[in-house]
């Protein structure tokens, strides 16, 4: 019964469209004032601090305290988890209803922060060749890292190491492609390189990333992956064939 309260708690508090709203604006793994989730959930500052309080209690966000600014987080990779498993369920839809689309939606979708990992289409995409490649083993339940994607992840600047106890490689079930990108340590040290490279940069006000030039180069160099001029990434069917040989 406890854990059914609990469940009927959490529930109820990711329900409300205000706190979901300012739930999905943290989602892209930063800091937000409150008022700055204020103007995301369009409500008064002093209704946000009221919802926030709540989302605090009970441990889905985190709040850090500097001068005269609290900033809220979300408050672990379990919170993001859950929070992006809705949006796989919520975006299933029997029989499916036609929305509208905004250039912001079509831009979520095709590559996006999901708390500290990539996703959407370029996210899946790479997820995609590094199992093409031999470099990742992906199951339903887990994932592992292979000794050729140990030295692939090294020689691309990405060091893999402490291993903490947190999720070291899992499969994330992306809400927009119904297929797998990674997370954990692995899809978040992946997401960090891309932006270090300067192949994907933040987009203002949206956990959308845009690709650049150098990262549209990159990624066909490097994971065989091309953009075309409609935003599908796709591999190249020579290296396709390479790879299955």
């Amino acid at each position: 019964m406890v854990a059914a309260a609990n469940l009927v708690e959490v529930a109820a508090l990711v329900g409300d469209t205000a706190r979901a709203t300012m739930l999905n604006a943290l989602m892209g793994g930063q800091s937000l004032t409150a008022t700055e989730l204020a103007y995301c959930a369009n409500v008064s500052r002093a209704t946000a601090s009221g919802h926030l309080s709540k989302l605090v209690a009970a441990r889905l966000l985190t709040v850090t305290r500097e001068r005269r600014f609290s900033y809220y987080r979300i408050a672990s990779p379990l919170v993001a988890t859950m929070l992006e498993s809705i949006k796989v369920v919520a975006a299933i839809e029997v029989p499916p209803r036609r929305h509208p689309r905004s250039a912001n939606d079509d831009a979520l979708r095709f590559a996006r922060s999901c708390y500290d990992h990539l996703a959407g289409k370029v996210g899946v995409a790479i997820t995609d060749t590094l199992v093409a490649m031999g470099h990742v083993v992906l199951t339903d339940e887990g994932g592992e890292v292979t000794p050729s994607g140990e030295r692939f992840f090294t020689t691309f600047g990405i060091d893999l190491r402490p291993r903490t106890r947190r999720i070291f490689c899992q499969p994330c079930l992306d809400w927009s492609e119904r297929r797998y990108h990674l997370k954990g340590l692995v899809g978040a040290r992946i997401l960090d390189r891309l932006l270090q490279l300067g192949w994907l940069k933040c987009v203002s006000d949206s956990r959308a990333l845009q690709l650049t030039p150098s990262g549209r180069t990159g990624l066909s160099e490097i994971f065989q992956i091309e953009i075309n001029n409609e935003g599908v990434p796709a591999r190249r069917l020579s290296d396709l064939r390479q790879l299955t040989a």
